[in-house]
């Protein structure tokens, strides 16, 4: 692994290109020894770079857990970041495009829990009764990296190109309906642009939840009640432009919107 010195350089570099809009080269150009671990290390360091900006942790992103994800990607397993709540917003939303440096839009499934999970050994059925409700939400990918040729230590290591969420449609509890079977159409002006159903999320959406209580573990982390966690997209990432306005429709369990200008 690097050194924590190099770590935090890198962190730094990345805090300031999100405040200027300006992607770094990419890391594995520069740092071609770093491993996965080495991007987990620097995720945690920028992460208290935004909560010492005054910034409050919300919850966790995960990433890169459907099929349709990796194929889009070149990357053939998971990762996460953290929600930040500034990130939060709800339906309707209207953004500025030019605060983001590749916005890209994800249709997910967000469970909010009312009681914490601490792995290791967490299960599916430990996240269904830790879970207080599910809803709707469209995540925002961004990027303080280059894109081309990115990798996942790359990825990871940019908080897992976690930019802003929105909430909405209609909240439910883990019993109401079956998630796995939860599907949705993504609109760009009017016109479907992907289409998805939140099996394909690793066979059902409280896996990714599961995955992640495990995972951070190993970082002596747990997902805290009151968290929200994005539990990963089942639909292709769609570029979004100024101009553009988001639609996503989750049949019973309601929209989501927001605009770009």
């Amino acid at each position: 692994m690097l050194d924590h010195s190099t770590h935090t350089a890198i962190a730094d570099e990345l805090h300031r290109a999100g405040q200027d809009r300006q992607p770094v080269p990419l890391l594995t150009a520069r740092y071609p020894e770093m491993e996965i671990e080495d991007s987990y290390a620097v995720q945690r360091i920028w992460a208290r770079r935004q909560e010492e900006t005054g910034r409050t942790k919300a919850g966790h992103k995960i990433g890169l857990t459907s099929k349709a994800m990796q194929d889009a990607t070149g990357i053939d397993e998971p990762d996460y970041g953290v929600i930040f709540d500034d990130m939060v917003m709800e339906s309707g939303h209207v953004y500025e495009w030019q605060r983001f440096t590749h916005p890209r839009v994800e249709m997910e499934l967000a469970f909010v829990l009312n009681e914490t999970l601490s792995g290791p050994g967490v299960t599916l059925f430990d996240v269904l009764r830790a879970t207080e409700y599910v809803v709707p939400a469209l995540e925002i990918l961004d990027s303080r990296i280059e894109m081309t040729g990115r990798t996942i230590v790359d990825t990871i290591s940019d908080n897992a190109a976690m930019g802003a969420m929105v909430l909405g449609g209609r909240p439910v509890s883990v019993d109401a309906v079956d998630l796995r079977w939860v599907s949705g159409m993504l609109s760009r002006n009017q016109e479907i642009i992907e289409t998805g159903v939140a099996a394909a999320v690793l066979n059902h959406p409280g896996n990714g939840v599961h995955w992640l209580a495990n995972r951070i573990a190993g970082h002596g982390d747990v997902l805290e009640a009151g968290e929200i966690i994005l539990a990963g997209s089942f639909t292709r990432p769609m570029w979004v432009y100024a101009g553009d306005t988001v639609y996503a429709d989750y049949g019973e369990l309601g929209t989501v919107t927001c605009r770009f200008v």
